[in-house]
């Protein structure tokens, strides 16, 4: 049977062969979506078109004549050696937001950093990066950062709040009062000794942890497993068989860059590999990490205890024991423990759930199938996310008790995201001295009477701890842009030192990391190297010896008695791979980015079943209510369990910014607390629905292809067995493949770019990286909703089956610098050619907007400026304030290498010509070729799952040209013979279960 696939609802439901009237008959969502487009639709005669014809060629022509704007240069009179006029130069650093980390290098260019890359000199990260990584470097321009030092909200010098915070302090210690430090998970040795030296000083001095997105859950099951609260070092490259219950390693739980890197690679088919890693996931909302599995199951996740008890209850059958007694569940368990056990050893079971209990049952089943040791490592633990949620309750409760004096908050921001902020609000107002160390402005700090900003990560000295052993460093990529000081130097003053904190970290790994290098070389050269390098991996292991427990697992599975009552309606509150916790919610290219599930952007919503949404009887962006609480828009959501619906954490920020403040709704009132730990699900939700509608900027249906055969997948066991099985349609039209264009030649370079569909996870890194390098704009809520959307790589998603239940699969799609390009031969003024290298090219002075090519393009991979986005131009759908316009911060991020775009032109793609021609002027330079993966586009070396390869076609032993001799290769579209420079190999998935 043919397989159908499909990106929406709307689309399944669209038969081509009736007619527009029968369409839309009896199809509410479509007659609602139409009559809103209808209706911004102006009314608009001949007349009228051609004086805003007229008006679209006269503007590009102004735009690119002599009315630019004068800018204003300072010559370089005195030139350190390091800098070149014109060239990068790359930094070590490291970014950590106080949930995720990467290593990273940072490109600066004329002392602005411009572009974060992967540093694939660590062996945790291994040159990934994310969505949030990428885009930190716009953070630093951000015009919603704190300049200088402020006291109840008034300029006050950095010598006047020392004396006077420093003099408070230690009246409070003299009585004997308390001081709290409240942060996020620190991983960074030299802040916690700076820390450890502030508390000498005011020995009343508590520090608590305080993690936004908790694994407080495992830590606490640990340390009744092993008695010792830490989170392993989880290895997916070492499983065969992976598990997961809500556990969305691959977009954000725990260390989804490093995951990413270990999942895919027993997901690879290349280099002769012919096995690959089974993924089995149980979810009740879709996830990024569950559309990529080989079987997915729905699960009510207040089932998810019941479930994992089952399964426990199976193995333990299989080992010889005697079962508990328990309730059945749907889910086939049986087949489940006997797969696993076939894979003792070489498994891998996971949970996303931060109760206690629940992860106690993940212990026992993975100690029961060998896993320890071996796919989860407990001698060498995981340091990030060691935040305990009751010391955060205990903490909230001494505050109202009036028993804090002194609370310094270290850049986290509990009255946005602590699930009971007015608690947290009350009791602030009763604490004597309250000082906030933030780096850009948010809720918690707008009411503390001291604010001291915090340097971002780009400005400051630090170091970091993720792993056992595992040690990296971040240096300043620029001068502090405005009058900040780093936390750590801020802590250390107030005890009295007064080292800068880039001595005070070089002392620190001169007496404790130093000693466990080799020793081969002095201190100095061992400082240097790692300063380079940006990281140093002792090979030590955790010196503490844990031994396995089952007491409390057992404890844990005899107290799982009953299920939840099949008719309650469960909410699951995540975290997205954009905006995430909501700490870069005033990140514009985080707000733009698609969601990689529902392909919606700047807002968030309430995903819902189609059998709950025919239930309810609504379609998407009708609102619907929470518990009365919160009203929200619907998307309803294929794969989405029947009684489950998911909302996105990170939005409804107030005290940020202009592109953030407003943005959707906050729910982190709803997390809830159960056991003593945050629960990210709320069980039992009562949903209402309310008159109106709510507009979603979506992207997945702006670009149809009208049912052509984009995707090709197949099984493991038919790839075996042919290794052209899924791909057979290249075969037929090869056979009758004619043209009367000359086949085209390149006598030297002819790039070309291959993607691996079964490493792309489509976590979007790819996509900001893009519009980091090549100043893609960010266009707005408004004119993403018209289809405007600039991003020049996007990520297509399409589904597949039964609407209640489908499989998911995923094509990143840009530019295919097509050697028969469409586009070149409609474009009146020859603004689009073909380079003799093979790449489709763009003279954007040239372009005078007729869109002629974006019309002919068979791909929808054109963009059109309809707006000066990065100009003067001020406009509703941009959310910038329009008065900073022309003065923005954010403009300093440009990349120079690349043109700024004017209004009134086609924009695409390019393969990052500009890294081309530096690598081409870099081998010259050096009188050699360019070597093979010399060349990297920004997609591709963002990538944490190295699916995007790129290189010369006409070198047959490079890696792209094996990728394009692989039978699993295939062309977009290729029976129209636009021959794309772009492949891709066949999506190949294990046999359902």
């Amino acid at each position: 049977m043919e397989n159908k696939y499909f990106k929406s609802l709307d689309e399944l439901r669209v038969d081509p062969s009736r007619e527009l009237e029968e369409q839309s008959a009896g199809d509410k969502s479509f007659i609602l979506k139409l009559q809103r487009e209808s209706a911004a639709l102006p009314s608009t005669s001949r007349r009228d078109f051609l004086k805003a014809f007229g008006f679209t060629i006269a503007s590009a022509a102004v735009a690119s004549s002599c009315e630019q704007p004068v800018r204003k240069a300072i010559p370089f009179l005195i030139q350190p050696e390091s800098i070149i006029p014109g060239k990068a130069s790359y930094y070590a650093s490291t970014f950590y937001d106080g949930i995720e980390y990467c290593s990273v290098l940072i490109k600066v260019r004329d002392g602005r950093p411009i572009k974060i890359e992967g540093n694939s000199l660590s062996s945790v990260t291994k040159g990934g990066t994310n969505a949030r990584a990428q885009a930190s470097v716009l953070n630093l321009y951000d015009n919603a950062r704190y300049k200088t030092p402020l006291k109840d909200g008034s300029e006050v010098s950095w010598e006047q709040v020392d004396a006077e915070i420093v003099g408070k302090l230690r009246d409070i210690s003299k009585r004997n009062g308390k001081i709290v430090l409240l942060s996020s998970t620190v991983i960074s040795p030299s802040t916690t000794a700076a820390i450890e030296e502030f508390a000498q000083v005011f020995p009343i001095v508590q520090h608590v942890e305080y993690d936004v997105m908790s694994a407080s859950g495992i830590l606490e099951a640990n340390h009744a497993s092993f008695g010792q609260a830490f989170v392993p070092s989880y290895r997916f490259d070492k499983a065969e068989l992976i598990v997961s219950f809500d556990a969305d390693f691959l977009g954000s739980w725990l260390s989804p860059i490093e995951y990413t890197k270990q999942y895919v690679k027993n997901r690879k088919l290349v280099d002769g590999e012919r096995k690959m890693s089974r993924h089995i996931q149980f979810e009740g909302a879709m996830s990024l990490t569950g559309t990529n599995a080989d079987y997915r199951v729905q699960m009510r996740p207040s089932h998810q205890k019941l479930v994992l008890a089952n399964l426990l209850n199976e193995l333990k059958a299989l080992n010889g024991e005697a079962k508990v007694g328990l309730p059945e569940v749907p889910q086939d368990v049986k087949s489940l423990a006997a797969q696993l056990m076939k894979n003792k050893a070489a498994s891998l079971v996971v949970c996303g759930s931060n109760n206690k209990k629940t992860q106690l049952l993940v212990n026992e089943i993975n100690d029961l199938l060998g896993n320890y040791g071996v796919t989860i490592e407990t001698d060498v633990i995981l340091k990030s996310r060691q935040g305990i949620d009751s010391q955060m309750t205990q903490l909230v409760v001494e505050m109202n008790e009036g028993k804090v004096d002194a609370l310094i908050v270290l850049d986290v921001n509990p009255l946005y995201d602590y699930p009971e902020s007015a608690k947290f609000a009350e009791g602030l107002k009763k604490v004597g001295l309250t000082v906030s160390m933030p780096v850009v402005t948010d809720e918690t700090t707008a009411a503390t009477t001291y604010i001291c900003p915090d340097h971002h990560y780009l400005e400051a000295w630090n170091d970091a701890e993720i792993k056992t052993g595992h040690y990296s460093l971040a240096q300043p990529a620029i001068r502090p842009i405005f009058n900040t000081r780093s936390s750590q130097e801020s802590l250390l003053r107030w005890a009295g030192n007064t080292t800068d904190f880039r001595t005070y970290i070089s002392n620190y790994w001169e007496k404790n990391l130093y000693p466990k290098s080799d020793g081969l070389f002095g201190f100095t050269s061992f400082w240097n190297k790692c300063l380079h390098d940006g990281i140093f991996e002792s090979g030590e292991k955790d010196l503490i010896p844990i031994t396995y427990s089952n007491v409390a697992s057992l404890e844990a599975l005899e107290s799982v008695k009953a299920s939840v009552a099949s008719d309650v309606v469960d909410l699951v509150l995540y975290s997205n791979v954009s905006v995430g916790s909501g700490k870069h919610a005033n990140n514009p290219w985080l707000q733009e980015l698609p969601d990689p599930v529902t392909k919606a952007c700047w807002d968030n919503y309430i995903m819902i079943s189609p059998l709950l949404a025919e239930e309810l009887n609504v379609v998407d962006e009708q609102l619907i209510s929470i518990n009365g609480n919160v009203t929200l828009p619907v998307i309803v959501q294929p794969g989405q369990e029947y009684k489950t619906v998911a909302v996105a954490l990170g939005y409804g920020r107030q005290q940020t910014g202009v592109p953030a403040n407003g943005v959707g709704q906050n729910l982190f009132p709803m997390v809830s607390t159960f056991e003593g730990t945050k629960s990210f699900v709320v069980s039992d939700v009562k949903l209402a629905v309310e008159a109106g509608v709510y507009p979603i900027a979506r992207t997945q249906s702006h670009h149809s292809m009208e049912g052509r055969e984009l995707i090709r997948e197949t099984s493991l066991e038919a790839y075996l067995e042919d290794p052209q099985s899924g791909n057979e349609a290249r075969i037929e039209v090869k056979k009758h493949l004619k043209s009367l264009y000359p086949k085209p030649t390149f006598d030297g370079l002819h790039w070309g770019m291959a993607i691996d569909l079964n490493a792309c996870t489509g976590c979007n890194a790819c996509v900001v990286a893009c519009s980091s390098e090549n100043n893609v704009p960010v266009v707005g809520k408004e004119q993403v909703i018209a289809s405007r959307e600039m991003h020049w790589i996007r990520i297509d998603r399409y589904y597949k089956g039964d609407p209640n239940d489908p499989e998911v699969v995923r094509q990143p799609v840009m530019c295919m610098h097509c050697d028969n390009a469409p586009c070149e031969n409609v474009c009146p003024v020859a603004a689009t050619t073909h380079s003799n290298e093979g790449i489709n090219q763009m003279a954007y002075n040239r372009c005078i907007g007729t869109r002629y090519c974006a019309n002919n393009c068979p791909y929808k991979v054109r963009r059109f400026n309809f707006l000066d986005y990065t100009g003067s131009d001020s406009f509703k759908g941009n959310r910038y304030d329009p008065t900073e316009m022309t003065t923005d911060l954010r403009r300093l991020v440009l990349n120079p290498d690349v043109t700024i775009r004017a209004k009134g032109v086609i924009e695409k793609c390019s393969f990052c010509v500009q890294r081309i021609q530096e690598k081409k002027l870099v081998a010259k330079t050096e009188d050699r070729q360019l070597r093979d993966g010399e060349v990297v586009p920004a997609c591709a070396q963002a990538c944490p799952a190295e699916a995007i390869v790129f290189g010369n076609l006409n070198d047959k032993n490079s890696k792209v040209s094996q990728y394009f001799a692989s039978e699993r290769n295939y062309h977009l579209l290729e029976e129209i013979h636009t021959l794309p420079s772009v492949g891709y190999l066949t999506k190949v998935k294990n046999k359902t279960v």
